[in-house]
């Protein structure tokens, strides 16, 4: 039988190039989200650089410390959530910090709070993917941790070096120098140098924009550029001033001038912004779920004992299912038989026991009636001979004659 193929031509625009416009549109409905933690030591701007970042008051302004109140006996955490919207674009935006990090005499242990946020933010999405219902999946993992470094100009502290080791396979970690304005151009440079090759020694891997096959030059500088600065040397303000040359900007006055928040000569507020919002969110997002909970998850069920059975990827074959459960069921027999054999043996070698320890005792009790029996003997014997002894005659006796008158 002939069978008519009809052959089209495909003319003209097919359609698929619409994807990325389609997926554009649902995102902006679907609208995004972003959860990232600001960790340091209390009194190095955290809350000034999130409002300067998303240019708006996410935090409240806090009345000043009495210098004589005591400070947090141990960390807390805390959380502020905002809803953002951009040119239609709406962001949930939420903040993660922990009050009395560093602030005590002893500071040992102060990042297991953080740690345990992490994680416990981890073991709600992996529950969550578990359910019958995984429509309603809510994003709380964090996507990114900005870390304050106070701006002493040495190196890292010990307590830097520690929170970093703990949490950098499970966070994108991006280390800042906090009120940078308080150094020189030199000292910030000396800084930075010393602080990357801490970094570098201790094995602490740091957030790195991924590479891709189809990404021009410039944007290969640019991300090169953008790398070049950290840790990025940051300043914060939201109060608004204007310049001796009559520009009104972002910054802090001081006697001898103006720091410009946004002005990339001043300080490396700019390049934060461009590798944390403009130019790597969804990065960050991808980087949190495709590697670090991945990691994150695959370690936790080996750890249930839950491994990766490949078999159900491999298609069904009947003779080779059949086989495989003889085989099984073999497997099984073998293992019954050998339990069985292992009990019988263990049976016979108790039996044998009981049975040597009933022949030890009866030896014992035989031994023990045969030296009575034997004592017995010879306590009788001893009065045989003594009896026999009291009625034989002795030599010294002489025969007592009759009396009378005839001698």
């Amino acid at each position: 039988q002939n069978i008519k193929i009809i052959r089209r031509k495909l003319n003209g625009f097919v359609g698929f190039a619409n994807l990325p416009k389609q997926w554009n549109r649902k995102s902006i409905r679907r609208g995004f989200n972003f959860n990232f933690m600001i960790i340091g030591e209390n009194g190095l701007g955290k809350t000034t650089l999130v409002n300067t970042l998303f240019n708006r008051s996410l935090f409240p302004e806090k009345d000043p410390k009495d210098p004589a109140s005591e400070p947090p006996s141990s960390v807390e955490i805390e959380t502020v959530s905002a809803d953002i919207e951009e040119n239609g674009v709406k962001l949930h935006l939420t903040v993660i910090s922990a009050p009395g990090f560093g602030d005590a005499i002893n500071n040992t242990d102060s990042w297991q709070p953080i740690v345990d946020e992490i994680d416990q933010r981890f073991n709600t999405y992996l529950d969550a993917e578990n359910k019958i219902n995984r429509t309603t999946i809510i994003d709380n993992r964090i996507h990114a941790c900005i870390y304050f470094i106070e701006p002493t100009g040495h190196c890292l502290k010990p307590l830097d070096i520690t929170f970093m080791k703990n949490v950098h396979t499970k966070v994108n970690l991006i280390p800042v120098i906090a009120k940078s304005d308080t150094l020189t151009e030199e000292e910030i440079a000396s800084f930075k140098q010393r602080i990357m090759e801490d970094i570098k020694t201790q094995g602490i891997n740091i957030f790195s924009p991924p590479k891709y096959e189809k990404d021009d030059e410039e944007t290969i500088l640019n991300t090169h550029e953008l790398m070049s600065k950290v840790p990025f040397a940051v300043v914060g303000s939201t109060h608004v001033l204007q310049t001796p040359d009559k520009r009104v900007v972002r910054g802090r006055s001081y006697p001898w001038g103006v720091i410009e928040v946004d002005n990339e000569d001043h300080n490396d507020f700019i390049k934060l912004r461009q590798l944390l919002i403009r130019d790597y969110l969804e990065e960050l997002r991808e980087t949190t779920a495709h590697i670090l909970y991945e990691n994150y998850r695959t370690d936790k069920l080996s750890s249930l004992g839950i491994k990766q059975d490949n078999s159900v990827f491999k298609e069904f074959d009947p003779i080779q299912r059949a086989e495989e459960e003889k085989n099984l069921h073999a497997a099984k027999l073998a293992k019954m038989d050998q339990e069985m054999k292992t009990v019988l043996q263990q049976k016979v070698a108790e039996k044998e026991k009981k049975l040597q320890k009933s022949e030890a005792e009866l030896f014992s009790r035989h031994k023990e009636m045969k030296d009575k029996l034997l004592k017995q003997i010879k306590i009788l014997e001893e009065k045989k001979r003594q009896l026999q002894a009291s009625q034989r005659p002795t030599h010294s006796e002489q025969p007592k004659g009759r009396k009378g008158f005839l001698r």
